[in-house]
């Protein structure tokens, strides 16, 4: 287990970077991209789903190189800011063993206007699945786990 300090940051009072196994909160993101600024936010959940194409899926266990998954998260953040004009953003995610319908990773986003914050969320969730090293074993309930590569 890790500490919570090495495995949070906090680049700039506008972005909330974690890793953990702890529970996910939608609405702790929420609360941190809130500005008065802001006409708009999203907010992006990735759930365990129950099912793959391997099979009924039971859980997932996700893995993380835990100071790399850090620095590339928290440059998606800063990349986030330099494309788009967004306030605040939040990008979490979640290590461990996670049930069926457990939140995995959360990327929210603030901004003036709607169009930004969408845009900006998407390139957040598509750059840390393709590029932050974070794995998952799916549990099948066929009694088989395996690991899955660039999901």
């Amino acid at each position: 287990m890790h500490s919570a300090l090495a495995r949070m940051g906090a680049v700039r009072d506008q972005l909330l970077v974690r890793l953990t196994d702890d529970p996910l909160d939608a609405a702790e993101a929420l609360s941190f991209v809130a500005d008065p600024g802001s006409g708009g936010t999203v907010l992006f959940s990735g759930t365990v789903r129950d099912t793959s194409d391997a099979g009924d899926v039971t859980e997932l266990e996700y893995e993380a190189w835990d100071e790399r998954a850090l620095a590339l998260m928290t440059a998606i953040g800063e990349e986030m800011f330099e494309r788009w004009s967004i306030r605040r953003a939040a990008i979490l995610h979640r290590t461990g063993c996670l049930a069926v319908g457990e939140i995995s990773v959360l990327v929210c986003c603030s901004a003036a206007h709607r169009a930004e914050a969408f845009e900006a969320a998407r390139h957040g969730i598509e750059r840390i699945k393709h590029d932050v090293p974070i794995w998952k074993k799916e549990g099948l309930a066929a009694g088989e786990a395996h690991w899955v590569m660039g999901s």
